[in-house]
């Protein structure tokens, strides 16, 4: 049989047997082609001006190269592990080490740059969606068409040639240090189980579940306010990390036969079949593979929280503009505002002005925060803190002696640990003012740069306030809003609105005038771009991820098929046997996903807040489309044990 013969019978079979690599090196050179194809894409500058995504995607495209790399150099190191016997036996008919390695990489060559070429066609046809894709979610209004970047084939062309010559490193120095013999045991030694569990395992087992729940607890105080007090976050940070990853680690290597060990002793042994298939295999080869699911899972957590705190962000960006611009226009200047307003009156748009006298007076906020306040300006107990009239906001009148706090955001209530009602002291010329406030509200009346150091801005009756103009000695701002009483003629106004005061040549706003659309719009365009950035490189570990996973149950399911063989003569039905691997596979990517899902939450939970106002509806979005993608491979994995059971008899 000729060279040219043997490589294609090779190639036939790795076809067949492998079409899942094939199809994961296919995404990878599509999914870079087409990512560093938007870097080159003339229609993108819009996005890169509106937003500054250079150095993002530059990140990005790093990153992606890293993940990429190591998922294909480790695919690789998977099937050549799977196909040592193979090398072994051509080594036993004569053929040299070097004939071997020549025939493996001119097989290699064939499949490599034949799914290369296929990804940079896809990659190429998928740009455009891509792209589409990016202008919906960042607010671009441009045309996306069908671009081909000569410097982005050239740039992936190079890059994935040198993965491919690490690859060839890679498989000659493999082979260079195995011999005949040790080719026919890499898959068992490499796979060895061990049948009884040390006290040394157990312990470790215990204390992979006690980190865990140790590092889960420290990020539900991560933000608390003693942390925030004392300046310990660093430290926290660096303690919940270690506490998880290392607790990942142990949880894998230990708890997990702790765990199933427990099952056992309280079944008294008696396992059923598909126990015995699910279960005690395993939980030995998950302690073999330990770090490498430690990885996965530490990776998983990181682009599930990423991309939830960016969609938080997304989600929440009308409800955080208010904050800034609490009105549809706000207006520093006041010849600005009765500009603007003589345009409304000219297109006969009605309105509504809001101008709000807003003083800074000290105050003494001790009493209503029985921690230090993060806001405070000095080590004085004084804190100026903004105050308006409820006749500037047309609020009925307050009690005597009573008011309200308004533009609460939840980062400064846990934070500050802000009560709900207390007193409030101002400090006047030559005596204190004491007014108890009833009530903490939520909703902003003037825009947070006027107040100070983020704190909520009290309402008072109009008479305290004429009190503390004139006795106070206040710093004094006007805040001017304006609202459009007529919804539908909204859209009309922001357009007046932007032709009126945007500068020629120019992408932003005056920066003494805001609208609540136009800040909308560009703080979902610069977090549209980060989470576009975020879901493209979690889209590609997952993919990855979940490759590496159905290879090693590839090569499990063909180590185990003598298994099936003997249990197919004993009478047990495919059913019997396809349940037990179900469960297998149930627990096999089940549990990486469970501790990825469960790390990220309790990531997105202890500092959410900062992000947006909302955290369920966000998070559930994402982990629940993760959880679908991921299941996927565990569905495909299945799939193949049933075909190797099929084979079994």
């Amino acid at each position: 049989m000729s060279i040219k013969t043997l490589i294609l019978r090779s190639l036939k079979k790795n076809l067949t047997n492998y079409y899942l690599y094939v199809f994961a090196l296919v995404f990878s050179s599509a999914l870079y082609f087409s990512f560093v194809t938007l870097r080159y894409d003339s229609s993108m500058n819009k996005v890169q001006a509106s937003v500054k995504g250079e150095a993002g995607f530059s990140a990005a495209s790093i990153l992606l190269l890293v993940i990429v790399s190591v998922f294909l150099l480790y695919a690789n190191q998977l099937f050549m592990k799977r196909r040592s016997k193979e090398i072994g036996l051509y080594q036993l008919v004569g053929m040299t080490k070097f004939k071997v390695f020549r025939l493996l990489s001119i097989e290699s060559m064939l499949i490599y740059f034949g799914s290369l070429t296929i990804g940079v066609i896809l990659g190429f046809f998928s740009s455009r969606l891509i792209v589409m894709l990016l202008f919906k979610i960042t607010n671009v209004q441009a045309v996306a068409t069908l671009h081909f970047s000569p410097e982005a084939l050239l740039q992936t062309l190079l890059v994935f040639l040198v993965i491919f010559v690490l690859m060839l490193l890679v498989n000659y120095f493999f082979m260079k240090r195995q011999s005949i013999l040790s080719l026919f045991r890499v898959v068992s030694t490499t796979e060895a189980s061990v049948k009884k569990q040390s006290v040394l395992e157990l312990i470790i087992g215990i204390a992979g579940l006690c980190l865990i729940i140790l590092g889960y607890y420290l990020s539900s105080r991560l933000f608390s306010t003693d942390t925030v007090a004392t300046n310990a976050l660093l430290g926290m940070m660096v303690a919940i990390l270690a506490s998880v990853i290392i607790g990942t680690y142990f949880f894998y290597k230990g708890s997990i036969s702790f765990l199933f060990n427990l099952i056992r002793k309280k079944k008294n042994g008696f396992l059923s079949v598909q126990s015995v298939l699910s279960l005690s295999t395993l939980m030995f080869r998950m302690k073999a593979n330990s770090f490498l699911l430690t990885v996965i899972t530490t990776i998983s957590a990181l682009a599930i929280g990423l991309l939830s705190l960016s969609y938080i962000s997304y989600y929440s960006a009308e409800k955080a503009s208010e904050q800034f611009v609490p009105n549809d226009f706000t207006f520093s200047h006041k010849k600005d505002l009765a500009s603007y307003e003589k345009t409304l009156s000219d297109h006969g748009i009605p309105f509504e002005e809001h101008r709000i006298k807003v003083l800074s007076v000290p105050a003494d906020l001790s009493d209503v925060s029985d921690r230090p306040l993060i806001f405070a300006s000095s080590n004085s107990k004084y804190t100026p803190i903004s105050v308006i009239s409820t006749k500037s906001i047309n609020e009925p009148p307050l009690k005597k002696n009573e008011m309200y706090l308004t533009g609460a955001n939840d980062s400064f209530l846990r934070l500050t640990n802000f009560k709900e009602s207390g007193t409030i002291t101002f400090k006047l010329k030559k005596e204190s003012l004491k007014r108890t406030f009833t009530e903490l509200k939520h909703h902003y009346v003037v825009s947070i740069k006027y107040s100070n150091g983020s704190l909520p801005v009290a309402v008072v009756d109009h008479a305290t306030f004429q009190l503390l103009e004139k006795e106070g000695k206040p710093t004094q701002s006007i805040y001017n809003g304006l609202d459009i009483k007529d919804n539908t003629k909204l859209e009309a106004a922001n357009d007046y609105f932007i032709h009126q005061f945007k500068p020629v040549a120019s992408n932003n706003l005056s920066p003494r005038v805001a609208s609540r659309i136009e800040d909308v719009k560009q703080q979902r365009g610069m977090i549209g771009l980060a989470m576009f950035i975020v879901g493209f490189l979690g889209l590609t570990f997952l993919i990855t991820s979940g490759c590496i996973l159905y290879f090693k149950q590839m090569g499990e399911s063909e180590e185990e098929q003598p298994n099936y063989t003997v249990l197919r003569k004993l009478g047990f039905t495919r059913d019997d046997l396809l349940k037990g691997i179900m469960f297998k596979q149930l627990f096999n990517f089940g549990i990486p996903l469970f501790l990825g899902l469960s790390h990220s939450y309790f990531a997105v939970k202890s500092g959410w807040f900062f992000f947006g106002v909302s955290l369920w509806t966000p998070t559930l979005i994402v982990m629940g489309i993760y959880t679908m993608l991921y299941s996927i491979f565990a569905i495909l994995s299945t799939l193949y044990y049933k075909k190797i059971i099929n084979d079994s008899l």
